[in-house]
This record gives structure tokens, C-alpha cells and sequence, in this order.
């Protein structure tokens, strides 16, 4: 949705803008060729191997981009260090996990090669999923698997990686998937049994919705009046998660059951949604298949 992204940003040659997730270069990219010579990009990606990617090191010596090493939920915090709260045109965060980290079967991402249990976004730092999985209380994995996965399977699958690590650790992809595959016992045509309890894993070893959140609430904190932000998402929690902010903070706030309200009383929110959500249409899909999913909101700082 590379194009449409861009567009909702309404970027400015002279504009200051930010790309909360580099990772394959792809956006900022295509963002830069856009900026004139006083415009500028901060990109931040809390993925090493983003930073340090062959695109990163193309692009190290454009003046008007600053790449960072940095979690998304970290944006009020460089943006004041550099002294651009409040003065940022425009925001965008692509969410979820790159195609890069699904790809590498080192990454620990994907059921699809057998390879480390891992998951961090950044491997510098917090437990693998092997660690996690080695210690969360059987309870607690039947909430994670139901919340971030809606694995209707939950408590069966939670018994199975329980029982299983009890005999040995789970160290691989290929462990886990078989385990979740197994504990499943009616499986959907075009779905993995694996996927739902991936997702889950890797979003509570990265704490996802948590980043999200609080990016979301610093974006609208960092934005000039009239900037803009956009957000891509890639499954249903964290679209949701996304059009509940810009629902909460656009428009007018008050009790519908205390009418009249006078004009004084009502509490404006700090952005105006723009537009309806869109989704990749059939050709960017038939490019590029794990956009079908995809689903970007835009809002305005008023």
C-alpha cells in the first residue's frame, strides 16, 4: 500500500516526517524522493538487522534521513531530543512483522522453515519465545493463545506445550508447530493450525499491542496541527486497536444521556479521522499475497 500511503501522508518537500517502522527501507524510500533538500525523515526500526540492512547503508549518507535503533513506543522521547514535538507533518507506522524477519527461519517467526524459537523483534534484548514458553503459567498461555491468537483451541493446545516441555524444552519452530498441530482437533482448509498460536506467542515475547498503544497516544502528542498519521495493520487486534484511538480521539466527546450540552463543555479530540479505511486492492495482492490482510487508517492533528 505503498502508494496510498504516500498519498494520505500529503507530503511536503520541506516537510519533517517519520517512518516508526524502517524495516525494509521501502517506505522511506519512496518518502525521500518526495522531500526537497530542507525536508526530513526520521525512520526508526527496533530490529538490528533493519538498521544495519543493505537499504540502511544505501541511504546512510542522505543528509535528511536520520535511521535509529529504537522501539516505535520510544517516539515522544526522540522526537523531543531532536526538537521536533510538536512540529512532525506526518507519521506512518507499517505494523506487525516484516517480510524479511518471516523469511529468515533464524528469526524463529514462521512454522514454515524449522529453525530457533525465537520471535524478538529485537534480539538484543528480552526473552525468546523458547524462554517465555519455558515459564508462562499454563492459565496464562490459554489467555494469550485466545487473546492475540482467537485460538478457539486454546486451552487444548496450552495443555499439549505444558505437558510437552515437562519432557523437554521447546526449542524450535518445528516443535512448537507440531505440538499446536496436533492439540488442534478440527482444522481450517486454508489456515495452518500453527498460525493463530505464532501470532499469539509473538505478540505477547514483544509485548505488540502494549508498543502500539502508547505509539499511537505519542503520535498524536508530536504531531504539528494538520500533520498527519497513518497506520498500516496486518490482522483484526491490531486494526481494532487502531480504530478505537482515532474513533477516541476524533470528533466531539460527551454523555448523550445529559442533553442539552453546551458548547463549553464539550472536550474536542486532538484528531479528525480522514476518510475510511482502506485495503490492498486485488493487484498489490496478486504481487505481493500477505498484503490481503493489510488495512490502513489515516487521521489529522487538529
Amino acid at each position: 500500500m505503498l502508494a496510498e500511503a504516500l498519498d494520505q501522508l500529503a507530503l511536503k518537500a520541506d516537510g519533517v516526517y517519520v517512518d516508526c517502522t524502517f524495516g525494509r527501507g521501502g517506505h522511506s524510500q519512496a518518502m525521500l524522493t518526495k522531500l526537497g533538500r530542507q525536508g526530513r525523515l526520521l525512520a526508526l526500526d527496533r530490529d538490528i538487522e533493519a538498521i544495519q540492512s543493505p537499504v540502511a547503508q544505501s541511504l546512510a549518507g542522505d543528509q535528511r534521513l536520520c535511521l535509529l535503533h529504537s522501539r516505535f513506543s520510544a517516539l515522544a522521547e526522540v522526537a523531543e531530543s531532536r526538537g521536533l514535538s510538536g512540529g512532525i507533518d506526518g507519521i506512518l507506522m507499517d505494523l506487525g512483522v516484516s517480510s524479511p524477519q518471516l523469511d529468515n527461519a533464524g528469526r524463529g517467526f514462521s512454522f514454515l522453515r524449522d529453525g530457533p524459537l525465537d520471535m524478538r523483534m529485537d534480539c538484543s534484548q528480552g526473552l525468546t519465545a523458547a524462554q517465555w514458553l519455558a515459564e508462562v503459567p499454563e492459565q496464562e498461555l490459554v489467555k494469550v493463545l485466545f487473546d492475540y491468537g482467537e485460538e478457539r483451541f486454546a486451552k487444548r493446545i496450552a495443555k499439549a506445550i505444558v505437558t510437552a516441555r515437562a519432557q523437554g524444552a521447546i526449542v524450535s519452530t518445528r516443535q512448537l508447530a507440531q505440538l499446536a498441530e496436533a492439540a488442534t482437533p478440527v482444522k481450517d482448509k486454508h489456515k495452518h493450525p500453527a498460525t493463530r498460536t505464532f501470532q499469539a506467542i509473538r505478540i505477547a515475547v514483544n509485548q505488540e499491542l502494549d508498543e502500539i498503544a502508547k505509539a499511537l497516544e505519542q503520535a498524536a502528542e508530536v504531531l504539528k496541527p494538520g500533520g498527519r498519521l497513518v497506520v498500516i495493520s496486518f490482522h483484526s487486534l491490531e486494526d481494532r486497536l487502531v480504530k478505537r484511538f482515532i474513533r477516541g480521539e476524533s470528533g466531539y466527546k460527551y454523555d448523550p444521556g445529559r442533553l442539552p450540552v453546551k458548547e463549553s463543555e464539550i472536550a474536542k479530540g486532538r484528531l479528525c479521522k480522514i476518510g475510511k479505511a482502506v485495503k490492498a486492492g486485488p493487484e498489490e495482492v496478486a504481487v505481493n499475497p500477505r498484503s490481503r490482510s493489510a488495512v490502513m487508517r489515516v487521521a489529522e492533528r487538529v
